[in-house]
């Protein structure tokens, strides 16, 4: 997963006292004028570009989906009512990746690993190196799509990326699992009219904490902001919270710690 910001040292600073991520430099694609990688326990975490200066973007984490033929899926995803709106593209060290939009117009990215080959796809990248049983504080442990109908924007993931699709929802909730090779990758929950319009449908990104309500205090401290406050979920304790820059993600401390 990835972030593309507008001050690169604020928004170290935010996540690093967060989460207690460390930095490391790296070669960053293009145009981005410096790119670094978020580590954790020596893992890489998360990946976070500088965007120049004349492009006054919104800010959004992107949660990517790796594949072993970005080029393919590319195709697959325009074939399949989706838009390709970058790439696919080499980055270096971050290997061929497109950033692209589901039919609801949700962002996500795909990536395909320097070491990957073949024509296979389908893995979700929940982290960047950090294994889905890890629940350590900062780690990313989740990726939800929220969009209008979940089953008809699931029918794309399934024939993109080969997904198998789980209905989860209770009591009539429209809820549906991604699994791969029986392995659960991601969650679709249709939201109905209750989407709001000015984020539209896109994905949220989840952030294992110690104690949620802390990490929400925490947030709002370093210039973050909380935009729905700790709750009780069938996940855990979850917050939905922004960084100083505007980017939303949400802290959740699992109910399976």
């Amino acid at each position: 997963m990835s972030l593309m910001v507008h001050d690169l040292g604020t928004t170290q600073d935010f996540y690093g006292a967060l989460f207690g991520w460390k930095f490391v430099r790296v070669p960053g694609p293009e145009p981005l004028s410096a790119y670094v990688r978020g580590v954790l326990d020596g893992q890489e975490v998360a990946g976070i570009g500088q965007l120049p200066p004349e492009r006054r973007l919104p800010l959004a984490w992107t949660t990517y989906l790796a594949t072993d033929d970005a080029d393919m899926t590319a195709e697959t995803i325009r074939g399949c009512g989706g838009t390709v709106g970058v790439g696919p593209l080499d980055t270096g060290v971050d290997g061929r990746v497109a950033i692209a939009s589901d039919p609801a117009g949700a962002v996500f990215g795909i990536r395909q690993a320097q070491a990957r080959t073949g024509t296979s796809t389908g893995i979700a990248e929940v982290g960047a190196g950090v294994g889905a049983g890890s629940r350590a504080h900062g780690t990313p442990v989740w990726n939800e799509l929220v969009t209008h109908e979940a089953a008809w924007v699931g029918t794309f993931y399934r024939s993109v990326f080969g997904y198998d699709v789980e209905t989860t929802g209770r009591d009539g909730a429209d809820v549906l699992t991604l699994r791969l090779d029986g392995r659960p990758v991601a969650t679709l929950r249709g939201v109905g009219e209750g989407l709001g319009r000015v984020r539209g449908s896109h994905w949220m990104t989840y952030f294992e904490v110690d104690d949620t309500d802390e990490a929400a205090l925490r947030v709002a401290e370093l210039g973050g902001h909380v935009i729905d406050r700790p709750r009780e979920t069938a996940a855990g304790r979850v917050a939905t919270v922004t960084d100083p820059g505007g980017a939303v993600f949400s802290v959740v401390r699992s109910a399976a710690r």
